[in-house]
């Protein structure tokens, strides 16, 4: 007796459905066996729920949020104009929120933040740059873009600890009533010749492709400690770099 084209359609569904099951299933047991990685991953913090105690932030201590540099990294912003990707894009509006990504060092932000660390930002710096001499310590992201105001505010501090490499990259102008900032002077700009915005004498941007830390150290500089590579990776699983991070702090 042939077989109807009723009953085709409904067996093809009901191979359709186990299909789906299946699959489902497989994906279900992989996500299982790589969620801590997942989490740790996008969640960074999540981490040291239980080392809190162990690794909380000594008092008195800040955490400069690069959002000059967040800016700079947007579409159509100054690092597209370092790229050669745009002729105009020496200017560029200052973003609003923060968005944590991973050119300002999303994940020690997160960290630290968690960690119970104050959190100043670029703008807080040029618009008051007395504000660090209230903290003991101050902990440097990835800060590439800065004015002269925070550049001389920081370099005056007594104890700055540089998490990334690349700080003081490059030199950049507020302006306050339209919210943008303007880029004065950096890498091969506006001269060839120019190797970095403030020609500073501890500029370590030629290790800042180093992500893997595996013979991670801090040395010491005139004002604080560097880090000898960019710990983008190594902060999410690794209390003893966070240890370390905190003696330096109360030092």
């Amino acid at each position: 007796m042939p077989i109807t084209k009723k009953i085709m359609i409904f067996l093809m569904t009901i191979m359709l459905l186990s299909i789906i099951v299946i699959t489902i299933d497989t994906s279900n047991a992989t996500i299982a066996e790589n969620d801590d990685e997942f989490r740790i991953s996008q969640l960074p913090e999540t981490r040291y729920f239980e080392q809190y105690e162990e690794l909380v932030a000594p008092q008195n201590s800040v955490v400069i949020y690069p959002i000059l540099t967040q800016s700079a990294y947007q579409w159509d912003g100054i690092h597209d104009f370092y790229l050669g990707r745009c002729d105009t894009c020496n200017v560029v509006k200052i973003d609003e929120y923060y968005d944590p990504i991973f050119s300002v060092g999303a994940k020690s932000f997160r960290i630290l933040e968690f960690l119970g660390y104050d959190v100043l930002d670029d703008v807080d710096i040029d618009m008051n740059p007395n504000i660090l001499k209230k903290y003991d310590s101050v902990i440097l992201l990835h800060n590439e873009f800065v004015t002269e105001n925070e550049f001389l505010a920081i370099n005056s501090h007594p104890n700055v600890i540089h998490l990334y490499p690349g700080a003081f990259n490059s030199k950049v102008i507020v302006d306050y009533y339209g919210d943008t900032m303007l880029l004065l002077r950096g890498p091969a700009y506006p001269q060839s010749d120019i190797k970095s915005g403030f020609d500073w004498k501890f500029d370590n941007s030629d290790i800042s492709d180093d992500t893997t830390c595996e013979n991670w150290e801090f040395y010491k500089i005139d004002n604080g400690y560097m880090l000898n590579c960019n710990p983008e990776f190594l902060i999410q699983n690794n209390d003893t770099f966070l240890k370390k991070l905190k003696l330096l702090a109360t030092i």
